[in-house]
C-alpha cells in the first residue's frame, strides 16, 4: 500500500485531499506545517508528498521539498506542489527544488487523482 502525506495549513484542504483518496488503496498522512511535514517524511518514508508552499512554521514548501529530494532515504518520494503560487517565477523555483508535479489553487480533486494516477501512486 502507498504512502501519502498530506503537509496543507488549512484543515478544509486537508479534509478535502483526504475524502478524495480514502476510495484508492493508500495510506493517508497529514501535516499542518511544514516543520511537521518534514519530520513525519523523514520518520514515515511516504511514496508521494502532497505540499502547500506557504504555511505557518520555520520551513515552507519549497524548502521541504528541496530537503526530501536531498536526504537519500527519500530520494524515491515524488512532491507535488498544491499551491496558490503560480507565477512563472513560483513554478520555476518549484522545478528547482525538485517537484514532480505542481498543480495551483483552486485545483480539482479530478486534477489530484490524475497526477497520482499518473505517478503510480494510486490505482
Amino acid at each position: 500500500m502507498k504512502k501519502i502525506l498530506i503537509v496543507e495549513d488549512h484543515k478544509d484542504i486537508r479534509k478535502l485531499l483526504r475524502m478524495t483518496l480514502e476510495f484508492e488503496d493508500v495510506e493517508i498522512l497529514e501535516a499542518a506545517t511544514g516543520d511537521d511535514g518534514w519530520t513525519q517524511a523523514r520518520e514515515t518514508q511516504p511514496d508521494v508528498v502532497l505540499l502547500d508552499v506557504m504555511m505557518p512554521g520555520l520551513l515552507n514548501g519549497f524548502e521541504v521539498c528541496q530537503r526530501i529530494k536531498q536526504t537519500p532515504s527519500l530520494r524515491h518520494t515524488r512532491v507535488v506542489m498544491l499551491t496558490a503560487k503560480g507565477t512563472a517565477a513560483d513554478k520555476e523555483q518549484g522545478q528547482h527544488c525538485g517537484v514532480d508535479g505542481y498543480l495551483v489553487k483552486p485545483f480539482s480533486t479530478l486534477q489530484v487523482l490524475d497526477v497520482l494516477h499518473e505517478m503510480g501512486a494510486c490505482t
